[in-house]
């Protein structure tokens, strides 16, 4: 059972699956144009068609799959999936008078959506059309000043439209709501670690039977949290694979098989540093790192398994946002290949298992803590599988990295030694290809720039750049000078995402 999400091009389409999923109820996204049978397939008890950028008049606006509207199931339109229901079911939507862009109060509100919600209710408004004209067995239930039908629904269908997005935070309210409809669906929300991990268990059963499974293992939470859903799962039939491609932070190596052999996983170290530092040689493309560098791990793969015997599976951290940025989910824009998504070779021997690709990072971290992951794992900021590959910005070199990884080092160990680690959700260093003059003991330098990021985040599919203190940044800007001769600038990046990532690269 689940609450099925058609996505008509919403920014804030992935926030919508997240509040399901945090009032317990599984949710999943869909391109809007699926068809009655692919949405039929996820066993939906409610569906939510998204807002969009497009107006219900133009030539290709998107709209569900034939039959979908027709299920006897609740349906909520949230912005543009408003103005759909009504234009379809005989409204009138037509162009604003007066763009609304930002926070709105709400002059009335009632209804069953709205049930239960008391006080001022502040909607977050991002649109240009407006209903105007309501389809007959719809009413109002919601108004703002400038926007008169703000809410409808029609209570014998159970159709239900929103002109506001009640899944950003800037919507208080919001979860309420949601929660509302939800109630009207009769879902029940049960989706918490427990469940969650009784069905990944059962799910990687079902896939892999007697086979084998090969883990690319990173040390990371991802990667160190399935290697122990795996080994519940599959057992002795899990091998678990930690390739060194020089890529890693600074004694990072030792760090991740401590820590892998303390939480009981069996780990095969394999050095393939020269192998990837070889591959990515005179390489200053991003996207092309990537794809080499996911090439080169499955290459390593291949060649272990002729030491260690045959393997059926690949298994792989991957996230629900790495193949959302990965375009990975139908429909959805490129911002960026992952290694493990994107980055694939075509010729890939083996058949993935990616038990955690609809999950989000802190449903993992939930998981990890109920599997007994020690918190100093399970709470580790995130750190890409293609590691310093996409902080060493342009050509990589052994130079270069050590270069970043000494400042990275300094970086994270202030943030532990000022207590401000915990606070930023993700933080890093990033050496850039920028060299500026300087002067240092009274003489000229022309050294490289360094920048520092960090950023706090729920879900990392949007960021605000951590807001550090400034003595604790001058003191880092005076150590990573000082320490490492090789850098005479260090700046800070206070951009958000978006429209920036979280990484550089």
């Amino acid at each position: 059972m689940s609450i099925v999400i058609l996505d008509f091009g919403s920014q804030f389409t992935r926030l919508i699956a997240r509040r399901f999923r945090e009032l317990g109820a599984y949710s999943v996204i869909l391109p809007g144009g699926s068809s009655l049978e692919r949405v039929q397939q996820e066993n939906p008890q409610g569906i939510v068609l998204s807002g969009g950028p497009s107006s219900v008049y133009d030539e290709n606006a998107p709209k569900p799959g034939a039959g979908v509207l027709d299920l006897n199931i609740p349906i909520l339109g949230v912005c543009y999936g408003m103005q759909y229901l009504a234009h379809e079911a005989g409204g009138d939507v037509k162009r604003a008078g007066k763009r609304e862009y930002g926070k709105a109060d709400l002059t009335e509100y009632g209804g069953k959506l709205f049930e239960g919600i008391e006080g001022e209710f502040v909607a977050w408004m991002s649109h240009s059309d407006s209903v105007t004209q309501l389809p007959q067995g719809y009413a109002v239930v919601a108004k703002t000043e400038d926007t008169p039908v703000t809410a409808i629904e029609n209570n014998e269908t159970r159709r239900y439209g929103v002109q506001f997005h009640p899944e950003v935070v800037h919507t208080p309210k919001g979860g309420q709501l949601l929660g509302n409809f939800l109630d009207i669906c009769g879902v029940k929300r049960d989706w918490n670690a427990e469940h969650i991990v009784d069905e990944l268990v059962q799910g990687v059963k079902d896939q892999v039977g007697d086979g084998k499974v090969l883990l690319g293992i990173s040390g990371g939470v991802d990667s160190s949290t399935l290697a122990l859903l795996l080994a519940r799962a599959v057992g002795d039939n899990l091998t678990a694979l930690f390739v060194d491609h020089g890529l890693l932070r600074l004694n990072e190596r030792h760090e991740v098989e401590q820590a892998l052999k303390s939480a009981g996983v069996n780990v095969v170290t394999v050095d393939a540093r020269e192998q990837f530092l070889g591959a990515l040689a005179g390489v200053s493309d991003p996207e092309q790192k990537r794809k080499i560098i996911g090439r080169e791990f499955i290459r390593a793969f291949e060649r272990e398994t002729e030491k260690l015997g045959h393997f059926d599976f690949l298994a792989q951290g991957t996230l629900y946002p790495d193949v959302i940025e990965s375009a990975g989910g139908e429909g959805a824009a490129n911002i960026k290949s992952h290694h493990n998504v994107g980055g694939l070779p075509e010729d890939l021997k083996f058949k993935l298992v990616e038990p955690f690709r609809t999950l989000f990072k802190d449903e993992v971290r939930e998981i990890a803590k109920l599997l007994g992951l020690p918190d100093h794992i399970r709470m580790r900021h995130p750190f890409p599988g293609p590691g310093l590959a996409i902080r060493c910005l342009g050509e990589v070199n052994e130079t270069k990295l050590d270069i970043l990884r000494r400042v990275d080092d300094i970086f994270i160990s202030g943030l532990r030694e000022f207590g401000l680690y915990e606070g930023c959700s993700q933080a890093l260093a990033v050496l850039t290809p920028i060299q500026s003059v300087g002067v240092m003991g009274d003489e000229r330098t022309y050294s490289y720039t360094a920048a520092l990021r960090a950023v706090t985040t729920d879900d990392f599919m949007t960021a605000e750049w951590a807001r550090l203190p400034y003595e604790f940044l001058a003191t880092m800007s005076n150590r990573i000078v000082n320490q490492v001769h090789e850098i005479n600038r260090v700046v800070y990046d206070i951009t958000g995402k978006p429209p920036a990532t979280i990484e550089w690269e």
